[in-house]
Order: structure tokens, then C-alpha cells, then sequence
């Protein structure tokens, strides 16, 4: 009894079912079937298991009792396989406390035989709704957009449209919120892309100081300023042949603004202190969660590089307008992070992913990773309980970060700041952060500052003397 039987309701979900009591397998077929879903009936887990190297189902529905392998060992054999992949089992008295432990491990539930109808239906649509569902490929050139994780038809449709778009070396301009995943999709285009063999490089236009911006993206020479003491590639070159992503472009300076345009339209980048242009073939895409049109309307932003840059517009939906997606993603970085954090980790309790999608998630995927990034740090169990979840929802969504890696962060940007502030003054500098020169000088190499480039233009020649001086 191998054959799946046909849906009668397109929107059905493929449920695997496994029992080795015909009667009952005709019952479970029927009452399935009749709830519009489309099932392949099977006898053992043996026959389960083959059936899953065929095609892959949504949700499994075994009983506990099977011949041979029995419905706990199937289980475990479908998590190893396919870990987001639902399963909910069937028992008789006699089994449940078995059947108790395996929802600890990560199945989804169990019900008891005799089964209520409408609980069973209801607990499916659940398993459905929140459980990681299959991901099917329709194209087995897809690996261009396998960091991307998703099954709503919101990112459906805009993936055919970057798939098609990649195709083309066309400008693209990806808008969406902080957080909703713009840098992912612009690797992916590159993947997508004729460009793919080549480097794709990325800038944040908005976590560079002004100083600096210019010489990250352009290159300089050697004696441009103070402390260029060897030539300097900069970002479009060594994006050369591949693509430049920048993003956070809406927080450009506008004096830079002009010089982007400029390197746009003659395809050549000029180093800062060089006389000489150098080609460049570079794909551009840039990414904003600014309005870039009312920037535009108040002068923040150049009308021209805009109509340069948006030869095609992508726009990316918040997680709360994707929210078939959350418990695919929850349950993605709960696998990755697992391995990161050394934990064996099979899932969310029930409870915990029903928080996960209901939740309101402002700060769209990049939150989310974050919430279950604490969770996973901090759970004892096998299964992600709602407490843990609720507690994570509740507190800001921080980053989690070892307290080296947090000291070093703080170290950079605080360094950072007192060379804006003095501007790049390293004697001025030091003095304020009441440390010997030498010290700073050491800070400073280790974070890779160079002070000229925190200069502005009316910097006086006692400061430049000065700090040739030290």
C-alpha cells in the first residue's frame, strides 16, 4: 500500500503515513484525503524510508508499534535526514510514556489511539503552520540562493525577479528595512550573476568615517596624507570584474555622492593623490532602508546618482509580511548555531515556535537570528522551551558576543571617536584617553586606524607637524 492517493484540494499538504494495521491506514488515508491532503500510505518504517528518497513529504504520521523499526526508531532516522521535517506519532497506552520522551527529542506531538478526528486534523495544521516545512527546488541550479531560506510567496516572486535580473549587468537598488536580509540577496545576484567567478565586495557606506570613506572606495597613493606610507587599492578595484555592493548608500556623504557619480559614468576610478584614472568593470548594487525620494526631495541625496543606480529596484518584505517563513528560519539558524555552541539541539517546543511567529520581530530576520542565537546559548534542553523564548522576545535583541570580541568592538569605536574628535591628532588623542603615546600608537595598529585619515581639510599645519613629530 505504497501508492499515494490523490488530493482532492490543490492547497493539501504531502503527509507520509505509517501503519502496519490496514484498517487503520485506510481510515487515516480517507479522513486525510478528505481534508483535501495527499498521502502516501506505507506499512513499516522501511517503506517510509524509501519513500522519502523519492519524494519528500511536508509532515509524517507514524504509529509507534511497526514491525521491525519501529515508529521511534523512524523518527530518529527522518531527524538525522531531515531535520526541520515534522513528525507526529500514534500511540497506544502501553507506549506513551515512549512517545512522551520523543517529543523532548523533537517530535512534533503524539495523540493517543483512539484518536479524535478533528484533534488529529488540528494538530496537523499546526505541524504545517509552525514546523520548518520542505523545501523544494525547481531548478537544480539553485544553489545561487541557498543562504536564502524561505517558502512565502512574497520571496518567491522576488527571487524569480532577482534570478532574472542577475542575468543582466543592469544597476540594481535593493530597499527593505534594517535587518530583512539585502546583503544576502545581493550575494545571491552575484551567484546568479555571469560575474559569480569574480569577487564580490562589500562596503557599509554609514560604518565608515567620512575621512576614510573616500580612500576605502577609491585606493590612494603613496604620500596621498599623513600615514599613506604605501599605495592603497581601494574597494572598486578589488571588486574588479565581479560586484560592489553599497550598502547603507542613502548614508553617503554628499560631497562623495558627487565623486560615485563621477566613477560611474566614466567606468574609472581616480585614487585619492593621483592624477591617473584607472579603469574599473564593475557590477554595482546598492542597498538602503532610507527613503531614498523624500532624501532626494530635501537635497540629502543627488537625483542623478539616484537614476544611476536604480535601473531596477528590489524591494524586500519585513519578516512580519513573510511569517510562513519564521519557523523555517528559526529552525535553520537553531541547526547552525547548534553546531556553532556545541549543543544537541533538536527543535522548538510547540509552544516556542507559536511565540517565535507571532511575535512582531521590528528588526526583521537579523532580530530573529539574534533571539535564537540567546536561546540557543542558553537552553539545557533538547527542545527550545517557551520560557527561553519569551525571555529573549522580551529583552532588546543584542547581538550575542564573547566578552573579547565585545572589549574589542568597544575598543575600536572608542578610538574611533577620539580621532574624530581631535581630528586625528594622536597626541591630543592619547592625552584624553590618559595613555602614553606609545600605548595609543599600539591601539591603534591593533584596531588598523590610520590618524591622517581622520584629518579634515581645515586641519592646521601645527596638528599635521605635530604628530609627524611623535
Amino acid at each position: 500500500m505504497a501508492a499515494p492517493t490523490p488530493s482532492r484540494a490543490s492547497h493539501g499538504a504531502r503527509i507520509l503515513v505509517v501503519d502496519d494495521d490496514a484498517d487503520m491506514l485506510r481510515l487515516l488515508s480517507l479522513r486525510l484525503n478528505g481534508a483535501g491532503h495527499d498521502v502516501v500510505a506505507v506499512t513499516s518504517a522501511e517503506a517510509a524510508l524509501a519513500q522519502l528518497d523519492i519524494a519528500r513529504p511536508q509532515l509524517v504520521l507514524s504509529d509507534v508499534r511497526l514491525p521491525g523499526r519501529d515508529g521511534l526508531a523512524l523518527f530518529d532516522e527522518v531527524r538525522a535526514r531531515h531535520p526541520s521535517l515534522p513528525v507526529i506519532l500514534l500511540t497506544a497506552h502501553g507506549t506513551i510514556p515512549d512517545a512522551v520522551e520523543a517529543t523532548s527529542r523533537g517530535v512534533f506531538t503524539y495523540l493517543t489511539k483512539p484518536y479524535d478526528g478533528k484533534e488529529l486534523l488540528e494538530k496537523i495544521a499546526q505541524a504545517l503552520a509552525l514546523s520548518a516545512p520542505a523545501v523544494t527546488h525547481a531548478h537544480a541550479n539553485e544553489a545561487w540562493r541557498a543562504e536564502i531560506v524561505s517558502r512565502s510567496n512574497l520571496m518567491t516572486d522576488l527571487l524569480a525577479e532577482a534570478y532574472m535580473v542577475a542575468q543582466s549587468d543592469a544597476s540594481v537598488l535593493l530597499l527593505g528595512d534594517s535587518g530583512s536580509g539585502k546583503e544576502l540577496l545581493a550575494q545571491a545576484i552575484h551567484r546568479a550573476s555571469p560575474r559569480a567567478a569574480k569577487p564580490f565586495v562589500a562596503v557599509n557606506c554609514g560604518a565608515i568615517p567620512e575621512a576614510l570613506l573616500e580612500s576605502e572606495l577609491f585606493g590612494h597613493v603613496k604620500g596621498a596624507f599623513t600615514d599613506a606610507v604605501s599605495n592603497h587599492k581601494g574597494l572598486f578595484q578589488a571588486a574588479e570584474g565581479g560586484t560592489l555592493l553599497l550598502d547603507e548608500i542613502g548614508d553617503m556623504p554628499p560631497a562623495l555622492q558627487v565623486k560615485l557619480l563621477r566613477v560611474l559614468q566614466e567606468r574609472a576610478v581616480r585614487p585619492v593623490g593621483s592624477s591617473q584614472s584607472i579603469p574599473i568593470n564593475v557590477r554595482i548594487i546598492s542597498a538602503t532602508h532610507r527613503d531614498l525620494e523624500a532624501a532626494m526631495a530635501t537635497a540629502q541625496f543627488r537625483e542623478d546618482l539616484y537614476y544611476r543606480l536604480n535601473v531596477v529596484t528590489l524591494m524586500l518584505p519585513t519578516l512580519g509580511e513573510r511569517r510562513e517563513d519564521i519557523s523555517l528560519l528559526a529552525n535553520h539558524f537553531l541547526d547552525k548555531l547548534a553546531r556553532k555552541y556545541d549543543k544537541r539541539l533538536s527543535g522548538f517546543a510547540p509552544e516556542a515556535l507559536k511565540a517565535l511567529t507571532t511575535a512582531a520581530w521590528p528588526g526583521n530576520v537579523r532580530q530573529l537570528f539574534n533571539v535564537v542565537e540567546q536561546v540557543c546559548a542558553l537552553s539545557t534542553t533538547p527542545l527550545v522551551p517557551l520560557t527561553l523564548v519569551q525571555r529573549a522576545l522580551r529583552t532588546p535583541s543584542t547581538q550575542v558576543l564573547s566578552f573579547t570580541e565585545a572589549r574589542q568592538r568597544f575598543e575600536r569605536e572608542y578610538l574611533v571617536g577620539l580621532l574624530k574628535m581631535t581630528d586625528g591628532n594622536v597626541a591630543d588623542a592619547a592625552r584624553l584617553a590618559q595613555r602614553n603615546r606609545t600605548e595609543f600608537y599600539r591601539l591603534l595598529q591593533k584596531h588598523a586606524l590610520t590618524p591622517g585619515n581622520f584629518k579634515s581639510d581645515g586641519a592646521n599645519g601645527d596638528d599635521v607637524a605635530d604628530e609627524r613629530h611623535e
